[in-house]
């Protein structure tokens, strides 16, 4: 069977993989939110770079699903579907940021990413692989690079490119997180091109582990709203338990 026809089960663990380091690191940031760890525990450089690298796998792997998905065609029922699902929880994330949260609220985080990536990716999808990995570095570059005051009102944040740097838990802005989809649309088109996504294709993680994984990465959407509910819940409980909140 072509490999592209089925679901290539080393995406979903990669998916699930990077969600568990994505539960990690916001254990570690809602530690420090209920205070305990002491202020500027999440920004030290270590958990800055982890950070990077989980946002960079997910929307590397979103670039790749988003060409397997549309390289013959835009299934335009299957990408409506997703896209209504993708911007929907993205603004219940931000409501929700809003209301906990405002001072730091999200407002362009991984799945404004996302929802953005998706629709603009669709351009590059037949655009040849090469063409598209330079315009992706390009993406990078330029928002490593250029930060104009032209850009500084509020509602232009989500480029990237203002002189000023918003306080948002999660800001992932068009500039530079938009080459990584990119990058992600180049490496399925050249891997479909060599006949390589049959080596994607082979690995079936059939462990405990790997089936935990690729459970999740199928259900990456309710996995990343739940999983913050629920680690909060936790943590205010076992601070309840300990006598370190006083709900009274």
């Amino acid at each position: 069977m072509n490999p592209t026809a089925q679901r290539i089960e080393f995406l979903d663990f990669a998916r699930g993989l990077a969600l568990v380091a994505m539960t990690i690191f916001h254990f570690a940031f809602d530690l420090e939110l209920f205070g305990f760890q002491e202020p500027g525990f999440i920004t030290q450089p270590h958990w800055k770079y982890f950070a990077r690298v989980i946002a960079t796998s997910f929307l590397i792997v979103t670039g790749i699903s988003l060409y397997l998905a549309h390289q013959n065609g835009v299934s335009w029922p299957n990408w409506r579907k997703r896209m209504a699902m993708i911007t929907g929880a993205a603004l219940a994330i931000t409501v929700a940021t809003y209301f906990a949260t405002p001072d730091q609220y999200i407002f362009f985080g991984i799945l404004h990413q996302i929802a953005f990536a998706s629709v603009a990716g669709l351009l590059f999808l037949k655009l040849p692989w090469l063409i598209t990995m330079v315009i992706g570095i390009g993406v990078f570059w330029v928002g490593q690079s250029i930060h104009l005051a032209l850009f500084d009102p509020q509602w232009l944040w989500w480029t990237g490119l203002s002189l000023v740097t918003p306080n948002s838990s999660d800001f992932v802005p068009v500039f530079p997180w938009f080459s990584a989809p990119l990058i992600g649309i180049a490496i399925a088109k050249l891997a479909s091109s060599k006949g390589w996504l049959g080596l994607l294709a082979q690995p079936k993680f059939e462990s405990k582990a790997g089936r935990l994984l690729k459970f999740f990465g199928r259900n990456s959407l309710v996995y990343y709203l739940l999983h913050q509910p629920i680690m909060i819940a936790l943590i205010l409980a076992y601070a309840f338990a300990t006598g370190q909140l006083n709900l009274g």
